[in-house]
């Protein structure tokens, strides 16, 4: 069991708090004129990907938490599980539906991804920043309505559902944001 002083907290530092896994998203050292000094974190929650702030005092010391994070490719699912296999040692991964959560809107077979494991227990998936997907289908944008929107709805191939702009047709393939759910541009076939 490593421990962590808070004075020593960085971004990108996975700790233990509250009995959950979290991971240091920014820190800021602060010394008051009087008083004792202490440290802002931003914490983002593995397990359910919430962001918090809290206030630690500069002798509290946290454990280092056992996260450890492995390339993984996407094979298949059945509705229930998730499956995925490791690159380094092709082991096969099973995943409940809940810890892949709304990340499987952007999980295409055969794409890499990190599959984050506490304690060898895999608790969140993370789809590469980026994917290439195609349109099946997109509303009909009618003359005289292209005045205020410059977007339509369109779905895609993982039956997600983004605004696009109002030259995309179906069959489209198209380039999307994973971290916002935003389209970023066109792909040229």
């Amino acid at each position: 069991m490593k421990l962590c002083h808070s004075n020593n907290f960085r971004s990108g530092l996975k700790i233990i708090f509250e009995n959950e896994p979290y991971l240091i998203e920014s820190s800021e050292f602060v010394k008051p004129g009087k008083g004792q000094a202490f440290v802002r974190v931003k914490l983002r929650k593995l397990l359910t990907r919430q962001l918090i702030e809290k206030t630690f005092k500069s002798t509290d010391t946290l454990e280092i938490a056992d996260v450890l994070e492995h390339t993984a490719s996407y094979l298949y699912n059945d509705k229930n599980f998730w499956y995925f296999f490791k690159k380094n040692t092709f082991e096969e991964i099973c995943i409940e539906k809940s810890i892949v959560g709304i990340h499987k809107k952007w999980l295409l077979e055969q794409d890499t991804c990190v599959v984050i494991f506490w304690n060898d227990q895999p608790i969140s998936v993370i789809p590469n920043k980026f994917v290439n997907i195609k349109v099946i289908d997109t509303s009909v944008a009618l003359k005289g309505s292209t005045v205020n929107a410059s977007t339509k709805l369109a779905i895609l191939s993982t039956s997600a559902v983004i605004k696009v702009p109002l030259f995309i047709k179906i069959g489209s393939l198209i380039k999307v944001d994973t971290r916002s759910g935003e389209y970023v541009s066109r792909i040229k076939e």
